[in-house]
Order: structure tokens, then C-alpha cells, then sequence
């Protein structure tokens, strides 16, 4: 039967005590790890959020009412204890942090019972992530969690006292906003008053952040919730927490030196790394082409060459019908892997039709029998213009060359991959590394075949640079925009950028996104509006605070770092939600399920069923 605590506090918690505790008698509180009962010993493993302790029940000690009680422990009762810290002598377990101490017990209380478990709590496990999920406070027990979710609140205290020194106001935002959908789609909420009209839950606090900076606060920051109807993948939730940040009266350089401080600052508070400053900046322009990427990885060489004017005039056709057609020929050279097996050049080649390639060109620099070159091309060239192609890439004997020829995008895309899988493959990246960079100067615009017009690489109120802005109408794809993201290892940890502030180009810039100036209006006229009395230059920042906490504990997914993530489907194996909803609520909102929505789910149940 489950006992109260009668008055009785906890004076620790259990990895709190150390050898100077010897002595002291103490109160701790939590769970049972797992307990064995050795006739006239009961050793118990007790856990809470500081770690385990193990407690020592002696009948002689504290007494057969006690003892007795403690022979009916199993894992994960929730007890208290009262006892005498004393020492292990030699018998020290150097696993635990307490392993050279131990509580010897007079008084035990169970405070309740445990039912059997659907897995057991350890800290490495086997035990599917769907069954996890489902008992998620049951998971959250696991001291690899536990450490994560610490870790993660450690790094919202950094964030939030750098930036109150740094004179920032914390303002929390609404979540029940208009619906301005521009990019991911929105989760949208019915509302009973009006009905047939709905909020929308926040992508990010954009507008709002912007409309703080007209009203006079011009440092704002917020952890804020954010939501998003997409796809999910490793890094990505349905709901998120965003490091959210805007500044009044600021330019490109003014928002990156206070990021990179503050990124400095949580780094040594949170996980004790040193970032060296200043972060290294490449353009997105440059990003691409020697990377394949606006999110490179630079813990490893291997850059992109671009050999099109070297290979024009070649009579090898994948070559040359690429480059007629308005395309590019690049490559890579991996230094010293030309005797690489056929077999893991065969693996890249897939890698390249994953990501879109038709396949990869190779060259193995003076590898053949004779000391010529190996290559999968070499009766369509000249032994001239094979040397011409090595020289061309800065190679030397021994070296592997891969080539991808191809629309610009596509040769980015695949190369970019082929890159990143070479990096793993031959065991260049070196998982202490920490390497930061700022990618700047993105393009303004993006063009979108599926929508046939150009849309906002980053959202529609992203300054362009001044001395691009000349070419808003002739060629809008040249536009750059006054955008930049900070990566760290080949992740995205956070973006931003300069605002547009003057109402003629933010006007100008809807124009150019296929906006009517009455549809404008209506998606944001009350943005429009506040931009008619003084609004201040202002630019801002957001980080994932999921992706960095991610990052800091060395996680495989942004679910370890959150205390009730979703499925990779975004459901929520714990709670049931989605939900189908009662009736009478539907009523009060004025909304009907589509009858063929129903019938279709109920076939797929049934279908599921069988």
C-alpha cells in the first residue's frame, strides 16, 4: 500500500552527496533501479534525476518492520529513505558517481508501486522508439534523457542572461495569429465565435517581432513555440522552439557580432567547448559551387572543381550534350583513393541517381598498368585532354577524380552528396570537431517550375542588397538579399536577416512574389499599415533550439532533446492526438467532416486490422 510522506522532506537528491557527506544522516527520494535481496541484505539501486545511490538495508540496523518491507522492492516503486551516509570502503563502483559511498538505512517508505513495465529503464536500449514514445515518461526515466532535457533548459538559462546583459527585452508573441501562408503550411485552428474563420498557429513570430520594433523595443528576444505542417525528417518537429531574436537600428554585421558571442557564451556554459571568433563567412554563391551546399560541412576538404571550359571542346557526349544544353561539368578530387575497389565506386554512382545524377564520370590518376590513367571515359578523350583534366583539378598520381555533368542544380545537388558520403565513407570527419560558418549574400528570389513564378528564398520582408535592387525588374534571379544562416557541421542552426523597412520596397518585393496589391492587404495590410509612422532599419535572427541542443548532446534526432516529441507521421503515440473529436464540438464550430474523409479512414483501419 502506498505511503504519504507524513511530513517527511527530502534533504538531496541522491548523487548530490559525495564522501564529505560521510556520516550525515539524510532523506532521499525516487525510484528503485533494481534491487537484490541477499538474505540478511537488501541492496537497492536508488535513481532520481542526479543519478543513482545504492542503499543498504541490514536488518540489525533497521530493524525486521523495515527490512522486511524493503525484500518487496522492484523497479521503479517510488520510495523514500532515511539513513547514515557512509563509505564503500574498497568495494567501489567507479561507474557511478557515488560509487564510494552508500546509504545505510533505517526507515523506508514506499510511496507507490509500480505495475510491470513495458521495457525496462536503462541507459542503453534496444526497446523500439514507438513503444518508447508511447510510454514517454516512462523513457524520460533513462539517464541519457534526462541528461539531454537538463542539458536543454541549461542552454535556455545561457540564452536568456546573455541576452538580458546584452539589453534585449523578452516578449512573448500570440499563438493564435492570421493565416499568411507563404512557404510551409499552417496548422490552423477553427474559431466558435466566427465561425467558418480560423487562427493559424505561428511558423515563427516574423510580422509580430517586426511590429515590436515599430512600437520602440528595439532588442526583442523569445523562446518561442512554433508550428509547421511538413514532412518530417531527423531535425525536424511539427512543433519546435525557435531562439527568436530582433534588433532596431542594426546592419548585417552589427546582428552577426552579437550572434557569434552569444553562440561563444552558450557553447562554454552549456557543453564547456571554446568557439573561436570570429566565425568564418563564405557567400551562398560560393557555398554551392565548391560544396554543393548552403549548409556545408567543413570539418573535411574535398571541395568541388568546376571543369567546363577544360572538357568543352571533349568528344565525350555526356560532357558535351550537358554543356549545349546550358549545363556545367564538376568534379572532385579524393586525394590519394585511386585504387578505390570498383565496388565503392560503383556505391557512389548510386548515390549521384539518388540525388537526381545520371551517374558519375571517374578517373584514376596514373593507376592503370602501363601508369596511364583508369577511366570510365577515356576512349571518347585524348591522353592531351585527360591530362588536361587532372591539371585542371590539381591532382596528382594516386588521386580518384569523379565528374557529374549536368543542369547547374542537379551537378550541386549530387555532387554536394556524393561529397558528404566520401566524407563518411573514407573517415574524414572527425566528430569533436566544431565547425561554424556564416553563409551570406543569398539570392533574394528563387524561381519555382511548380508554381512558375519566383518565390522568396527566405520569407517576402528580406532586404535586398542596395546595389542589386537596380535589377528588381530586368533580372530578379540576380538580386542578393541582405539574408545569412549560421551552420555548424553541415546543419542549418539558425538564419536571418536585414528587413525591409521602406514601404515602397516592401510593396515592390510583394509585386515581385505575384502579390495584387488588394491580396497584399489582406495578408498584410496591418504590417503595410504600421510601415506609414517611422519604422526603424531592424533585423533579426532565429536559431532551432532543438537543432542546437541536438548538437551540444550529440543526439541522432531532435526527439532526444524534447520532453514529448511526435512520430515521424506527427502523431502523438502517447497522448492519441490526432483525435477525433465529439460532435457536438464539431456543431459549435460549424464545421462537417467530409463523409468520404471518414469512410476512407475506416477502410484504411480495417485494412491495417488484418
Amino acid at each position: 500500500m502506498a505511503e504519504s510522506l507524513k511530513g517527511l522532506k527530502r534533504t538531496c537528491r541522491c548523487a548530490e552527496l559525495t564522501v564529505d557527506d560521510i556520516g550525515k544522516e539524510v532523506t532521499v527520494m525516487g525510484w528503485v533501479q533494481k534491487s537484490r535481496n541477499k538474505g540478511g541484505l537488501v541492496f537497492t539501486d536508488m535513481r532520481d534525476r542526479s543519478g543513482i545511490l545504492q542503499v543498504i538495508f541490514e536488518e540489525d540496523i533497521c530493524g525486521s518492520e523495515v527490512f522486511e518491507k524493503a525484500g518487496t522492492l522492484h523497479s521503479e516503486y517510488c520510495i523514500a529513505v532515511t539513513g547514515k551516509v557512509r563509505s564503500r570502503g574498497k568495494d567501489v563502483n567507479k561507474e557511478l558517481k557515488t560509487g564510494a559511498i552508500e546509504i545505510e538505512a533505517k526507515a523506508l517508505r514506499i510511496l507507490s508501486e509500480s505495475a510491470p513495465l513495458p521495457f525496462p529503464i536503462e541507459s542503453e536500449t534496444k526497446t523500439r522508439e514507438e513503444l518508447r514514445l508511447k510510454y514517454r515518461y516512462l523513457d524520460l526515466r533513462r539517464a541519457p534523457l534526462q541528461r539531454n532535457i537538463l542539458m536543454r533548459s541549461k542552454l535556455a538559462m545561457s540564452v536568456r542572461n546573455f541576452l538580458d546583459e546584452e539589453g534585449f527585452i523578452e516578449i512573448e508573441t500570440p499563438t493564435l495569429i492570421k493565416s499568411t501562408p507563404e512557404g510551409a503550411r499552417d496548422y490552423l485552428v477553427p474559431s466558435r465565435v466566427y465561425q467558418g474563420e480560423f487562427y493559424a498557429l505561428p511558423q515563427s513570430p516574423q510580422l509580430l517581432k517586426q511590429l515590436l520594433m515599430c512600437s520602440g523595443f528595439d532588442r526583442y528576444f523569445q523562446l518561442a513555440r512554433c508550428y509547421r505542417d511538413e514532412d518530417l525528417r531527423a531535425d525536424r518537429q511539427p512543433e519546435f522552439t525557435q531562439i527568436d531574436m530582433e534588433l532596431s537600428f542594426v546592419d548585417v554585421d552589427d546582428v552577426i557580432d552579437v550572434n557569434e558571442r552569444l553562440i561563444k557564451r552558450m557553447f562554454k556554459d552549456v557543453i564547456n567547448v571554446d568557439v573561436e571568433l570570429p566565425i568564418q563567412r563564405i557567400t551562398w554563391q560560393e557555398a554551392m559551387d565548391k560544396y554543393g551546399s548552403d549548409k556545408p560541412d567543413l570539418r573535411f576538404g574535398l571541395p568541388i572543381c568546376d571543369i567546363s571550359e577544360t572538357v568543352k571542346n571533349t568528344g565525350f557526349g555526356v560532357f558535351k550534350s550537358a554543356l549545349e544544353a546550358g549545363g556545367v561539368v564538376r568534379g572532385i578530387r579524393v586525394p590519394g583513393e585511386g585504387h578505390m575497389p570498383r565496388k565503392k565506386i560503383d556505391a557512389l554512382v548510386e548515390v549521384a541517381k539518388y540525388y537526381g545524377g545520371k551517374g558519375l564520370a571517374y578517373l584514376c590518376v596514373n593507376c592503370a598498368e602501363d601508369g596511364g590513367h583508369k577511366c570510365s571515359f577515356a576512349k571518347f578523350m585524348t591522353g592531351e585532354e585527360l591530362d588536361a583534366i587532372v591539371a585542371a583539378m590539381g591532382a596528382e598520381k594516386g588521386d580518384l577524380l569523379v565528374f557529374a555533368a549536368d543542369k547547374l542544380n542537379v551537378v550541386r545537388n549530387v555532387l554536394g552528396n556524393v561529397r558528404l558520403e566520401l566524407g563518411k565513407q573514407l573517415e574524414l570527419i572527425k566528430k569533436d570537431d566544431w565547425k561554424f560558418t556564416w553563409v551570406t549574400e543569398f539570392p533574394l528570389f528563387e524561381w519555382s517550375e511548380e508554381e512558375g513564378r519566383y518565390m522568396a528564398m527566405h520569407h517576402p520582408f528580406t532586404a535586398p542588397m542596395e546595389e542589386d535592387w537596380q535589377y528588381i525588374d530586368s533580372d530578379p534571379g540576380r538580386v542578393r538579399a541582405k539574408a545569412y544562416d549560421i551552420v555548424l557541421n553541415g546543419t542549418e542552426l539558425g538564419g536571418g536577416s536585414v528587413r525591409i523597412h521602406q514601404a515602397d520596397v516592401q510593396e515592390k518585393m510583394l509585386e515581385k512574389l505575384g502579390f495584387t496589391p488588394e491580396r497584399a492587404n489582406e495578408q498584410f495590410g496591418f504590417l503595410l499599415e504600421a510601415f506609414k509612422y517611422g519604422v526603424p532599419p531592424h533585423a533579426g535572427l532565429a536559431y532551432g533550439m532543438d537543432r542546437v541542443a541536438m548538437w551540444m548532446a550529440g543526439a541522432e534526432s531532435i526527439r532526444d532533446v524534447m520532453a514529448f516529441p511526435k512520430l515521424k507521421d506527427a502523431s502523438d503515440a502517447m497522448m492519441g492526438a490526432p483525435s477525433e473529436v465529439d460532435n457536438s464540438q464539431l456543431d459549435e464550430l460549424g464545421i462537417l467532416v467530409d463523409p468520404e474523409v471518414l469512410k476512407a479512414k475506416e477502410k484504411n483501419a480495417e485494412i491495417s486490422n488484418e
